[in-house]
């Protein structure tokens, strides 16, 4: 695990204009063979939840999980991982509403866009829907943070609006929050109600 981290940081700083030679050593010691293109941290969280709830075990596979810090970096790492860099097979979640962003991004760096499955809005709303409002509303309240999300409910700009939405919203509130509840939402669902993307995901691994 933590070799497999060493070699998501050195894809890091080579992604933002640093050497590649440290990731590509890492790659062929540590028999790297996939990356997984997430677009942040609490996506990160919530795939490798998955993998251990399955029992899996992603670095000892040979799949990397790299958080790219957002979606408009996915052709810069699918040049640096895909067949123009490393030469590795490349998969991944992304947005809807990044979908076309994606593809060009990809189809640039001549990556099959097959391994890549689209969450409705985002894998948060996709946690949302699976295990249903209520269900998060009692793992906000385990987490002790309920006080804080009927705060948030007061605000004008939430009034009206679907508890789905709300919910969504109240994750992003917080630095970190996402990151945590990323992983507390896999681990609290129905393992015959995963979502599709994040359940294909795993998969197709």
């Amino acid at each position: 695990m933590a070799e497999m981290r060493a070699f998501r940081d050195a894809v890091g700083v080579w992604a933002t204009g640093g050497p590649g030679g440290p990731a590509a050593d890492l790659a062929v010691r540590l028999g790297v063979r996939t990356a997984v293109l997430l677009e942040g941290l609490s996506d990160l969280a919530a795939v490798e939840a998955l993998a251990a709830r399955r029992g899996r075990d992603l670095g000892a596979e040979g799949v990397c999980v790299v958080p790219m810090g957002g979606a408009m970096s996915i052709g810069r790492y699918a040049g640096l991982l895909g067949p123009p860099g490393l030469g590795l097979r490349l998969a991944g979640l992304c947005d809807e509403g990044e979908r076309g962003f994606y593809e060009r991004g990809l189809e640039r760096a001549r990556v099959p866009y097959q391994g890549f499955y689209v969450c409705v809005t985002d894998l948060e709303d996709e946690l949302i829907r699976a295990l249903g409002p209520a269900a998060v509303e009692e793992i906000i309240r385990a987490e002790g943070d309920f006080r804080a999300w009927r705060t948030f409910l007061r605000q004008p700009a939430q009034h009206g609006q679907p508890r789905q939405r709300q919910l969504r919203r109240f994750l992003g509130t917080k630095r970190g929050r996402k990151i945590r509840y990323g992983r507390l939402l896999v681990q609290a669902l129905d393992p015959e109600h995963v979502p599709s993307p994040l359940d294909d995901l795993l998969t197709n691994l």
